[in-house]
């Protein structure tokens, strides 16, 4: 889909403000409300939306530690990397997971409360991983920039 200056305004805004009623989008846009919904229904028909979501602030439901894990596997066959993605999806505290080239094979982030959770969690969850070889675990000290928003 080619986005043209109005699509890119609306998805700026409903970036900065999903629950924007769509009277209020249309207004901040210079639409009509019903020229508006029918953009954004395109834009989400046309998976430019992906989806609404709220977001939480990890510190004030008490789990501020960031922790960037490296995993390497055993093995980079399908088979291995589908029992590994497979699993990594049931672990509530890993909020990404990214298959990387280079020296290792995923990067994940983990949120927990502190050091002594994160222990629990690689215990738990993270060493009991089908696959993996090494593990190597990068605590963030202090998060200097974090958006949600794509320039579009």
């Amino acid at each position: 889909m080619i986005l043209d200056t109005t699509d890119r305004k609306i998805l700026n805004c409903l970036q900065s403000n999903g629950r924007m009623t769509n009277a209020e989008l249309a207004e901040n846009i210079n639409l009509s409300p019903s020229a508006c919904l029918r953009r954004v229904q395109k834009l989400e028909e046309n998976e430019v939306i992906d989806h609404y979501a709220m977001l939480v602030n990890q510190e004030a439901v008490g789990k501020p530690t960031n922790v960037f894990v490296i995993i390497s596997l055993n093995s980079q066959g399908e088979e291995s990397l589908d029992a590994f993605e497979d699993a990594i999806k049931t672990c509530p505290e890993i909020m990404e997971c990214f298959l990387m080239s280079g020296d290792s094979d995923y990067l994940i982030r983990v949120v927990a409360v502190d050091t002594q959770d994160y222990e629990r969690i690689h215990k738990q969850h993270l060493a009991r991983l089908p696959g993996v070889s090494r593990i190597q675990s990068n605590f963030a000290l202090r998060t200097i920039c974090k958006k949600t928003a794509i320039a579009v």
